[in-house]
């Protein structure tokens, strides 16, 4: 993990180097053991996101040139160069582009990895056996694996196993 402060990118640069019509993510946040999201979107004039819905993090949206517009709640907000707004997590929101164009920073806390689950329990039925994992045999003091299935002491060095 790298904890030297340093410049990662300049927006006006990379806005003026992009294309006119050239939409979505200008740039992202990709530094290895970050905790946070980043991203630079634009959207050209007139553009908008549709509305959706955020369930797991809360996104601070900040303006960095054009103007537009947020349908959130009920409420129809202006944005505008310089303006911060939060979109709490499970808040709805549609984002419309002005006649020249929004580009925004997202930040929000990076999100979790995607797993692939099943979507059939398995069988919790005994098969018999030793289990796959001793773990818990494993004396938290010197290490040693003890014989007894349900220790409550080690018989090397008295350290007591953390209670089941």
């Amino acid at each position: 993990m790298n904890s030297t402060a340093r410049i990662l990118a300049v927006l006006d640069e990379l806005l003026t180097e992009a294309g006119p019509q050239e939409r979505g993510a200008l740039w992202q946040l990709a530094e290895n053991g970050r905790e946070l999201d980043a991203n630079l979107v634009r959207l050209p004039p007139n553009a908008e996101v549709g509305e959706h819905q955020e369930d797991v993090l809360d996104v601070l949206l900040v303006v960095i040139a054009g103007s537009g517009r947020v349908a959130a709640g009920g409420d129809v907000l202006n944005l505008a160069p310089t303006t911060v707004l939060w979109l709490p997590r499970t808040s709805r929101r549609a984002l419309a582009a002005g006649p020249d164009g929004l580009a925004y920073v997202t930040v929000h806390r990076r999100r979790p990895g995607l797993t692939i689950k099943s979507s059939v329990a398995p069988s919790a039925a005994y098969e018999g056996g030793e289990a796959p994992c001793m773990l818990d045999r494993v004396c938290p003091g010197c290490g040693r694996l003890s014989p007894d299935p349900a220790p409550v002491f080690c018989s090397r060095c008295g350290e007591r196993f953390p209670e089941r």
